[in-house]
């Protein structure tokens, strides 16, 4: 299954711990001692230990993937939610369905 890093703008407890109580390999920015670095700092650590970063923060982390892709710099992806627009349980379906969609599909992949 795919593995989430959740950056500083949107770590929830109440998300965190639903995701995990389903068995989605979650890591915090507080967990990984991320605490008050630049947002690229945080989609480099989360390429770094292959995980889609999570965030809130939409405009700065767009410019941010724009830039490395221009650089020829890869990462293992980011989903980028609205802040306030959906709820800790709306939050939790989204992500356990992509997780499990882009791991359906990692599986099905010819070999």
């Amino acid at each position: 299954m795919l593995k989430l890093y959740i950056d500083e703008d949107s770590m929830d407890r109440d998300l965190v711990r639903a995701l995990r109580a389903r068995g989605a390999d979650v890591l915090t920015a507080i967990e990984a001692d991320m605490i008050g670095r630049s947002d690229k700092d945080h989609l480099l650590f989360a390429t770094s230990q292959d995980r889609v970063l999570y965030s809130f923060n939409r405009g700065d982390f767009f410019h941010i993937h724009t830039q490395l892709i221009a650089e020829g710099i890869g990462h293992a992806g980011i989903v980028l939610a609205r802040q306030q627009h959906y709820s800790v349980g709306d939050q939790m379906r989204r992500l356990l369905k992509m997780m499990a969609l882009r791991s359906t599909r990692r599986h099905a992949r010819p070999r």
